[in-house]
């Protein structure tokens, strides 16, 4: 809601930009908008506020447990709940944060230490349901640069794991974010966790490695993927119903859809495999102007022709970069590559087909064949999209 609610703040701005192009009611305006969109994008300062998840690498033997953390620490030392947030610049705490940005190295350790107690409280080592208290150990902060672009500290935590030999379970706060916790040994098929909402690991063995099935693994990848869509990827679902309320006709809904498909996996699986690799800053606002461009043609009333088709692939170009920045993240089994590459765009056309069979059921199913269903219904939800993708844009870009 925080986000449509910064959009109707915009409305106004672009109420006045929808009119003038309905007005003009010419495709040369659409596309000297587009054009001057992507001119001006790289003349912006692109905003670098997004909430990353930390990344964990975790070795367990027989007696101790060691967890490397890359993070964003002023997000932990500024006290923000990064639970469900994308950016910090929506914080109540933003500004302290961008004040701890701009600390030297030495000053942000000694702020990180004073809150330490507090914070290791949140970071959660469970053996057999105990709860193991961490150690600090060494801490790596780099030297103040480009204060608009995180910097990526190291935590090193240690703890002494009780006789026995019962697995190890990590996790931390929600509060504290997402956690990527990749376990590092010996073989291929190590695990690797995608950790939210508080949620800990599966059991680490202390011996050997915690080996994910192909099959379990293949099915965590599909859930990834499907998440990604819904509920987390609201642009991803804008554009789409950008699509569907182009046209309620099969044949024109399966023809924007399959070419959105076919080019959001050529790019997903160029960028995974790192033969393509593009900044998201410039990915993403790019792709708040696809859902603007969508949107005001859907008001325009464009034809469904090949300069259309052309179009929509182009655009899921851009969105299968979007949904590698995600597998980015996570990291992916060397192994298992391709599988889990397939499993994960499964799981994103299985999040597609279910916001258009959503939007059908609520919407289709029962105005479609009415008079007014395109003047009262397919019109003003393709403004509302367009003035949220407008206000995205400008976001990733000015603010």
């Amino acid at each position: 809601m925080k986000v449509i609610d910064k959009g109707m703040r915009m409305f106004p701005t672009g109420f006045v930009i929808i009119n003038y192009l309905l007005r003009r009611g010419v495709k040369s305006t659409l596309h000297g908008v587009l054009l001057a969109i992507l001119t001006g994008l790289f003349a912006a300062s692109a905003t670098a506020h997004e909430v990353r998840p930390a990344i964990g690498d975790v070795e367990v033997t027989q007696d101790a447990v060691r967890l490397d953390l890359r993070l964003a620490l002023e997000g932990l030392v500024a006290g923000i709940d990064l639970a469900g947030l994308d950016d910090t610049d929506n914080s109540p705490l933003s500004g302290y944060y961008d004040q701890l940005r701009a600390l030297p190295p030495a000053d942000l350790e000694t702020a990180f230490n004073d809150i330490w107690p507090a914070i290791k409280d949140g970071i959660r080592i469970e053996v057999d349901g105990a709860e193991i208290e961490p150690s600090l150990g060494d801490v790596q902060i780099p030297e103040v640069g480009d204060t608009d672009i995180a910097r990526d500290s190291v935590l090193t935590l240690t703890a002494q794991l009780p006789d026995g030999d019962a697995p190890v379970m990590i996790g931390w706060n929600a509060t504290y974010g997402p956690l990527v916790l990749r376990q590092v040994g010996e073989g291929d098929a190590l695990y690797t966790g995608y950790l939210e909402g508080g949620q800990m690991s599966d059991p680490l063995p202390r011996e050997g490695v915690a080996e994910l099935g192909a099959l379990q693994e293949f099915g965590r990848y599909v859930v990834l993927g499907f998440e990604h869509i819904v509920p987390k990827g609201l642009d991803h679902i804008l554009f789409v119903l950008g699509l569907f309320f182009f046209s309620l006709h099969l044949r024109p809904l399966l023809w924007q859809v399959t070419a959105f498909t076919v080019a959001h996996t050529v790019t997903l699986a160029l960028a995974t495999l790192k033969i393509v690799t593009i900044s998201p800053e410039i990915v993403e606002p790019l792709i708040a102007a696809s859902i603007v461009y969508i949107a005001v043609e859907n008001v325009l009333g464009g034809q469904m022709n090949m300069r259309r088709i052309v179009v929509i692939f182009a655009f899921g170009l851009l969105h299968g970069l979007g949904f590698a920045s995600v597998l980015g993240e996570i990291g992916m089994n060397p192994s298992r590559l391709i599988a889990d590459l397939v499993a994960f765009n499964i799981g994103v056309e299985l999040g597609q087909l279910a916001v258009i069979l959503a939007a059908f059921l609520l919407v289709g199913i029962w105005f479609a064949k009415k008079d007014w269903y395109r003047a009262v219904i397919a019109i003003p939800a393709s403004v509302i999209i367009g003035l949220i993708g407008f206000w995205w844009f400008v976001e990733r870009t000015i603010l």
